[in-house]
C-alpha cells in the first residue's frame, strides 16, 4: 500500500482514545518553549541591526532585500497560522475533503498577485492599497472607506479569530485562561516587530514555515499510524459517530456521503461546486492580490524576478494543507468521535464550551493527545504565536491607543465568533468575507484593466455593494445562522443563498454599478491611469498557460481522494516539468538582470 512507504502502521486499535490531562509540567516541555521564544528574539534583533530603518522601504518594505525562498516562506506563513490549523481541520473534520479546495485555489491566484498585480504596484510606486487607490481614482474617499473597511474586516474576522483559535489551543494544551494567554503573547510578539520592522516578520516567518512544515508532517505521521493507514482511514471516517445521538437526526452527526468529494452538488452540497470555482476565485483574488499583509511581503523582494519566484514557491506549498490540516483533521474524528463530532448541546458545552459543537478543537486536541513531550509543546506555542504576526503589517503608524481599542473590541467579540455559523470558524470567517469583499475586488480589478472606471463609479459602486452585503450580513446576525440540531429561522430568500453563491452575485452587481456610473460621468484624468494600468507581456502568458495546467491537474486528477491510487503519470510528468521549467526561468531572469526596487525607497 502507498501508505506504507511512509512508514505507516497497517493495524488499527478500535477503542476510542481517552485524552490525557497531562499539562506543561515536564523539561523537555519548559526548555522548548524557552528556546522558541528566544530565537524568536534574537531574530528581531538581527533584523533591527541588518536592516535600515531609517526610510520607508527599510522599515516598512524590509529594505526590499529578500530573496524568493524569503518571500515564498513569508507568503505561506502569513497565511497559515493557527486559525487555519483550527478552522481547515475542525472543517474537515465535519465535512470531508472539500475544504482542500480554499486551499488549492491559491495556487493560481498567487501567480496572479506575481504577474499582474505586484508590477502594477510597483509601476505606481506605492507601499499600501489605500495609496494605490488614491494614486489610481484621486481624491481621499476611496482610501477612507478601504482602510475602515480593512479595519472591521481584520477587527471581527482575522484578529478576533485567530485570537479565539490560538486560545483553543492555549486551553486545550495548558489550560490557563485564555485571555491572560492572548495578552502576554501579544507583548511577544509586539516586541520583535516593532524592534525589527518588517524584516523581522518575514524573518521569523521564513523560520516558522519551516518549524511548522517539520511539526505538522510529524503529527501527520502520528495520526496516519494510529488509524492504521490510508487503507482504513476512509471506512472508518465513515463510521465515526458519537455515542449519544439523543433524538437527533442522522444528518447532523454521520459524516456526509461526499466526504470524499472535491467537488459537490451545486445545490445541495455544503461546499457547491460553482461557488467553490466561482466564487471563491473573487475572494481570493481580494485576499491575495489586494490585501495589504500579502502585497507587502511582495514589494520587499529585491527584484521583480524574485517576487515572482517567492509566488510560485507559495502555491506549491499551499499543496500541502490538504494533508498537514485536513487529513489530521479527519482522524481527529475518528479518535475523538464523542469529542470532535458531540451533537448534544450539553455535552459539547461541556467539552468545549460551545453548544453549537466543538469540530474547532480537532487539531488542538489531536496535537496535545499524540505528539510525545517538547514536540507538541513546540507545535502549540508556534501555531499561537503565529495568529499575530500579521498586527504589526496592519496596524504599523497607527496611535497606541488605538490599537489597544482594536484588540480589546477583537478580543470581546471572541463569544461571538465562537458560536457563529454552526460552531464552525471557517464558515464564519468566509461567509463574512463573502458579504464585504467583492466590491473591493471589483473595484481593483476594473481599476487596472479599464481606463474608463473613474473616481465617481468605484466610490459609488463600493457604496451599492457595501449596502447590499450588509442587508445579508446583518440580517444574518440578528435571526442567527443557527445549527442542524437547532436551525435558524432567517428568511430563506435572504439566508437561503449560499455565501460563495452570494458572492458570485455581489461581484457582478458590483461591476455594474461601477461600469455604469463611470460611462455617465465624466472620464478620469490620463495622468492618473498612466502608472497605475495594466499591459499585457508575454512572459505573463506563458506563465498563465503553465499555470491552469496545474490547478486543471490539482483539481481533476484529486477530486476524488483516490489521488494516491489513480494519479495520471502525464499529468504528473506535466505538472513538475512546469514548475521546474517556471522556476529554472525565473532563475535566469534573476542572475541576468540588475532591476531593483531600491530605488523606490
Amino acid at each position: 500500500m502507498a501508505w506504507d512507504y511512509f512508514g505507516f502502521s497497517p493495524t488499527f486499535k478500535t477503542q476510542r482514545i481517552q485524552s490525557p490531562t497531562t499539562r506543561v509540567n515536564n523539561a523537555a516541555d519548559i526548555s522548548v518553549i524557552t528556546i522558541y521564544f528566544l530565537i524568536v528574539l534574537a531574530v528581531g534583533v538581527i533584523a533591527m541591526v541588518r536592516t535600515n530603518r531609517s526610510t520607508v522601504g527599510g522599515f516598512f518594505l524590509a529594505g526590499r532585500s529578500m530573496v524568493w525562498w524569503q518571500i515564498g516562506a513569508s507568503l505561506f506563513a502569513s497565511n497559515i497560522g493557527s486559525g487555519h490549523f483550527v478552522v481547515i481541520a475542525g472543517t474537515a473534520a465535519a465535512s470531508g475533503i472539500a475544504i482542500g479546495g480554499f486551499e488549492w485555489n491559491a495556487l493560481f491566484i498567487v501567480v496572479i498577485l506575481g504577474w499582474l498585480f505586484v508590477p502594477i504596484y510597483i509601476k505606481a510606486g506605492v507601499v499600501t492599497m489605500p495609496e494605490y487607490l488614491k494614486k489610481r481614482f484621486g481624491g481621499q474617499r476611496i482610501r477612507i472607506y478601504l482602510s475602515v473597511l480593512s479595519l472591521f474586516l481584520y477587527v471581527f474576522t482575522k484578529i478576533s479569530a485567530d485570537m479565539f483559535s490560538g486560545a483553543i489551543f492555549i486551553k486545550e494544551a495548558l489550560g490557563l485562561n485564555i485571555y491572560v494567554a492572548v495578552i502576554a503573547l501579544l507583548a511577544i510578539t509586539a516586541l520583535y516587530t516593532v524592534t525589527g520592522g518588517l524584516a523581522a516578520v518575514i524573518y521569523t516567518d521564513t523560520l516558522q514555515t519551516i518549524i511548522m512544515i517539520i511539526g505538522s508532517f510529524i503529527l501527520m505521521g502520528f495520526a496516519f499510524n494510529k488509524v492504521g493507514g490510508y487503507a482504513n482511514f476512509e471506512k472508518l471516517y465513515m463510521a465515526a459517530i458519537p455515542t449519544n445521538t439523543t433524538n437527533i437526526r442522522a444528518e447532523c452527526y454521520e459524516p456526509r456521503k461526499d466526504s470524499f468529494h472535491l467537488f459537490r452538488d451545486p445545490i445541495t452540497g455544503d461546499l457547491p461546486w460553482p461557488g467553490m470555482v466561482f466564487g471563491l476565485t473573487i475572494q481570493a483574488t481580494w485576499y491575495w492580490c489586494t490585501d495589504q499583509v500579502i502585497v507587502q511581503r511582495c514589494l520587499s523582494g529585491k527584484s521583480l524576478s524574485h517576487v515572482k519566484a517567492g509566488c510560485i514557491l507559495c502555491g506549491y506549498l499551499k499543496l500541502l494543507p490538504m494533508f498537514l490540516m485536513v487529513f489530521p483533521g479527519m482522524i481527529s474524528r475518528i479518535l475523538y468521535p464523542d469529542v470532535v463530532a458531540c451533537v448534544v448541546p450539553e455535552e459539547c458545552n461541556d467539552y468545549c464550551g460551545a453548544s453549537v459543537g466543538c469540530t474547532n478543537i480537532a487539531y488542538p486536541k489531536l496535537v496535545v493527545d499524540l505528539m510525545p513531550n517538547g514536540e507538541w509543546i513546540d507545535n502549540i506555542v508556534l501555531k499561537f504565536q503565529s495568529t499575530f504576526l500579521f498586527l504589526y503589517v496592519f496596524l504599523q503608524g497607527t496611535d497606541d491607543l488605538f490599537i489597544v481599542v482594536l484588540i480589546g473590541i477583537s478580543i470581546a467579540w471572541i463569544p461571538v465568533v465562537q458560536s457563529a455559523q454552526s460552531g464552525q470558524l471557517f464558515d464564519y470567517i468566509q461567509s463574512i468575507t463573502s458579504y464585504l469583499t467583492p466590491p473591493v475586488a471589483a473595484v481593483f480589478m476594473l481599476g487596472m484593466f479599464c481606463k474608463r472606471v473613474n473616481e465617481t463609479g468605484a466610490f459609488f459602486g463600493l457604496i451599492i455593494g457595501l449596502l447590499v452585503g450588509l442587508s445579508r450580513m446583518i440580517t444574518e446576525f440578528i435571526y442567527g445562522t443557527g445549527s442542524c440540531v437547532s436551525p435558524s429561522n432567517c428568511p430563506t430568500i435572504i439566508c437561503g443563498v449560499h455565501y460563495l453563491y452570494f458572492s458570485i452575485i455581489l461581484f457582478t452587481v458590483s461591476c455594474i454599478f461601477i461600469l455604469g456610473i463611470s460611462l455617465m460621468t465624466k472620464p478620469i484624468d490620463d495622468k492618473h491611469v498612466r502608472d497605475s494600468f495594466m499591459s499585457f507581456k508575454l512572459d505573463f502568458i506563458t506563465l498563465l498557460k503553465c499555470t491552469c495546467c496545474r490547478r486543471i491537474y490539482v483539481y481533476i486528477n484529486f477530486s476524488n481522494l483516490q489521488l494516491l491510487k489513480r494519479t495520471s503519470l502525464c499529468s504528473l510528468k506535466a505538472a513538475v516539468c512546469c514548475f521546474y521549467k517556471s522556476m529554472f526561468y525565473i532563475y535566469l531572469q534573476s542572475v541576468k538582470s540588475s532591476s531593483s526596487f531600491c530605488h523606490l525607497q
